[in-house]
């Protein structure tokens, strides 16, 4: 089998998911397209542009697939993911290319659809469950003699925004026991994995209701200022909980999470406190806006106030001091007008993120937006509104890049530099990337002799220059997380 991943870091955990169930059915993985019997896409369906490449990939399969020696059992493939849950009848009926669709929640059915697919017939599940988190299954990671791994802890999403088509391609929100979560998360610790992200649409409502004695716990409140079209549940224990537990598991493993919803970070703050006490959470915090205009936030179903997002955002700042940010902006929605735009290029230089994600809208057939609102901004001038958007990014992020210059960070090295062998690459605590010289270093925390950096080693680098996408620096020695934290 061979399998390829497109779209966000719930897909590369969904590779990891199937390819896990597969393996324990018998079959073997190729990295070589030519080597394999069945090719599996892993599909995302956000943006158009992303179907598009799965279309465009299809075509090449085609042509693969016909050039196939009548010699070998012919090529199967299957679609898995959201766009299978979201163009299912299409997919299959186009040209008869795709053997096998399943949707998100239907990876355990894979065995029992190739077995239907190799006797000549297609085969589809996208059923989506109410209870599927694929809690039992711990993945294969796939990056092999990888430092960082991701791990789903829910599945879902109940916000419906206007826009998004995650609630219809990946069903209602559900969260993972927190004991599986944790025994996944200490077999990474033990196969040496220095950081971890913790995986969900919007993981700061998660729920784990396996626990009889939790399920009675009051729903807790939003975020001042913030509002939601469904009614909080009560019961369960909370993403503050796993949080703290997860962070005791190895005080040498950073913990990330993506992605949260700015409406879940309520006034106790006991996620923002953990984050500023806890030395090996990282200070560093996605907070989607979207928008900067009150008036498209609304026409979004976002559930708040450009006000209120950026009173949460000056919160989080004192919380947590020199937390870095990032966020996901949506230029172009349904009826934004040239005013609007200007208070989402406003925002952007009010804040200063030091890392954005940043889309022009297109519209997603199922969505609230394509049932009740017209798209209605020119192509054109999405295009440049986007590109004045990613300018402005640009400019702030290097901005508040430059001001790390002269000072020391710790970085978690992942390997070489892409653009040079004699420079190693990694991040820092802010996930912004770090490059610096491979040289021979002094390790301040044994005292053993000098010697290179390797993957999974923590270094301190003192920055020396900065652009809006990374730093630049000198090492200055091999040190750990624990001792770094200490001497700060």
């Amino acid at each position: 089998v061979y399998l390829e991943t497109y779209g966000c870091q719930m897909n590369i955990n969904d590779t990891e998911i199937a390819w896990t169930i597969l393996q324990k059915n018998g079959y073997a993985r190729t990295k070589e397209l030519d080597e394999a019997d069945v090719v599996l896409l892993v599909t995302c369906s956000v943006r158009e542009k992303a179907e598009q490449a799965i279309w465009n990939r299809l075509q090449h399969l085609k042509a693969l697939k016909a050039r196939r020696p009548q010699a070998r059992a012919p090529l199967r493939i299957g679609i898995l993911g959201c766009m299978a849950e979201r163009l299912k009848e299409e997919i299959l009926h186009r040209e008869k290319l795709v053997d096998v669709v399943a949707g998100p929640d239907a990876y355990r059915d894979l065995p029992r659809l190739l077995a239907v697919a190799e006797s000549g017939q297609q085969a589809a599940n996208v059923l989506l469950s109410l209870d599927e988190t694929y809690a039992d299954i711990l993945p294969v990671q796939t990056s092999a003699g990888g430092r960082t791994a991701f791990v789903s802890i829910m599945r879902g999403c109940d916000n419906m925004c206007s826009y998004c088509i995650v609630p219809f391609t990946r069903g209602r929100e559900r969260s993972r026991p927190i004991a599986s979560i944790l025994q996944e998360v200490r077999m990474l610790s033990d196969q040496g994995v220095k950081e971890v992200t913790l995986l969900g649409q919007n993981v700061n409502s998660f729920r784990d209701l396996s626990e009889v004695q939790f399920q009675s716990v009051a729903a807790p409140g939003l975020s001042r200022g913030f509002s939601t079209i469904y009614k909080a549940k009560p019961g369960g224990l909370r993403f503050a909980h796993l949080l703290d537990q997860v962070s005791r598991i190895d005080p040498e493993m950073r913990i990330r999470f993506t992605s949260p919803h700015p409406k879940d970070f309520p006034d106790e703050a006991s996620v923002l406190q953990l984050i500023q006490e806890r030395h090996n959470i990282c200070k560093q915090l996605h907070l989607p806006a979207q928008s900067g205009s009150t008036r498209v936030l609304e026409a979004m179903r976002r559930g708040y106030t450009r006000e209120a997002y950026l009173e949460l955002v000056y919160h989080v700042r004192d919380s947590i001091p020199g937390v870095s940010l990032s966020s996901d902006f949506i230029t172009g929605f349904c009826g934004e007008t040239e005013e609007d735009h200007q208070q989402t290029v406003s925002l952007l230089r009010e804040v200063r993120y030091n890392v954005g994600f940043l889309f022009a809208y297109s519209m997603r057939q199922k969505t609230r937006a394509h049932h009740r609102l017209q798209d209605d901004v020119p192509a054109d001038v999405k295009k440049r509104r986007l590109e004045q958007l990613i300018a402005t990014f640009r400019e702030e992020a290097a901005r508040a890049n430059m001001a790390l210059v002269g000072q020391a960070q710790l970085v978690l090295v992942e390997g070489p530099s892409k653009r040079s062998a004699s420079e190693l690459c990694g991040r820092n605590d802010g996930n912004i990337k770090v490059i610096f010289p491979d040289t021979e270093l002094e390790d301040a925390a044994e005292c053993g002799a000098p010697g290179r950096a390797q993957p999974g080693d923590y270094v301190m680098v003192k920055v020396t220059s900065a652009t809006s996408q990374t730093l630049q620096g000198v090492p200055l020695c091999r040190t750990t997380l624990s001792r770094a934290a200490a001497s700060h």
